[in-house]
């Protein structure tokens, strides 16, 4: 049994993420804390395995709980809860740094908070079972002849969690996330916390960023990721990353079905592509431009989707490959970028 303590100066999210965590037959909320010195007097007398962790708080923030981690011998993991703002988003990037666990970004509405509570429980299973990867292996500037195209919204963070953290470090590919993310730092704050639990490097795109093997880079929030051509030195056809603020597509930026399209023009055959969970119609195209061009196309199944609209979406195009459960998508991926690129 994880036993959470809930820290939050709203009631109403106490409340709600309690409610939301009792449907869990393996989380049991232990307590809650309404400020920063009521937290710390809990950690020490319940010694939860988990807190979820607000960051603007009375008497003493989320910032400040987590800088008394070294007075504990064993800290809980932790969840922070972020303000959709770009306030919140430096916040949480600083939380990260500070040897927070993971995020969750607060939803506005009790619709919406109520949608995340799949979420926030997948979140919580991750914390316990996902270690952190202490020591890397030297990062590889070799051009990537072959490419791994990751898609996903709503639901899509604890997802991406199990697959990247599962990867081999031999892989013979570059990987390129596009998830649907708000703008302000919340992209580079995920690129942070997927890099501690996964044997690859991990970082928010850049614009002309070289697509190098054995590296993954995450979408940058309010640009799409255009993957253009590039002659590496030896004369192969490579890719290499652009930024744009072309407007929005299925009313988001980054779209999934911008960087799909453009990097099938680029790598046609060495790509291999899946859909994982997400609202709306984002990456259906693009699912079809990939197998059009030769490469392989897999979508998440829907029992291990929060939604189902953008792998939905893939399927209606009839050039799927394979539908997979979640804890197969790292292997699969591996294996076919393996195969494609020899």
């Amino acid at each position: 049994m994880i036993k959470v303590l809930i820290i939050d100066d709203s009631i109403f999210i106490r409340t709600i993420v309690s409610d939301m965590l009792s449907g869990d037959p393996d989380i049991t909320v232990i307590g809650t804390a309404s400020d920063g010195v009521e937290a710390l007097e809990k950690i020490r007398e319940l010694k939860p395995d988990v807190i979820t962790l607000d960051i603007e708080m009375p008497k003493m923030s989320g910032l400040q709980v987590l800088e008394h981690r070294k007075e504990f011998s064993v800290f809980p993991k932790t969840l922070m809860l972020s303000s959709l703002t770009s306030e919140g988003a430096a916040a949480t990037k600083e939380a990260l740094l500070l040897g927070a666990d993971d995020f969750l970004l607060k939803p506005k509405g009790i619709s919406n908070v109520r949608e995340a509570g799949g979420e926030i429980c997948q979140k919580i299973h991750n914390l316990i079972s996902i270690p952190i990867v202490e020591v890397k292996e030297k990062r590889s500037d070799k051009v990537a002849q072959t490419l791994i195209l990751i898609g996903s919204s709503a639901g899509g963070p604890p997802m991406l969690d199990i697959i990247l953290s599962s990867f081999p470090t031999d892989i013979r590919a570059a990987v390129v996330v596009t998830q649907h993310m708000p703008t302000g730092g919340f992209t580079a704050a995920l690129a942070t916390r997927l890099n501690k639990i996964s044997p690859l490097t991990i970082q928010e795109s850049s614009n002309g960023d070289i697509l190098s093997q054995g590296r993954v880079y995450v979408s940058k929030a309010g640009y799409h990721t255009v993957i253009s051509s590039y002659l590496d030195p030896s004369g192969k056809k490579a890719g290499k990353i652009i930024h744009t603020t072309a407007p929005p597509v299925h009313n988001v930026r980054p779209a999934v079905d911008k960087t799909f399209i453009s990097a099938s023009e680029v790598y046609g055959p060495r790509i291999v592509s899946v859909i994982l969970s997400g609202m709306g119609r984002d990456g259906g195209e693009g699912t079809r431009h990939v197998k059009e061009k030769g490469g392989v196309t897999f979508v998440c199944r829907q029992e291990d989707c929060l939604v189902y609209g953008m792998a939905r979406s893939a399927l209606d195009t009839n050039c799927v490959d394979e539908v997979l459960p979640l804890t197969t998508i790292a292997d699969r991926l591996a294996e076919t970028a393996k195969a494609i690129a020899k």
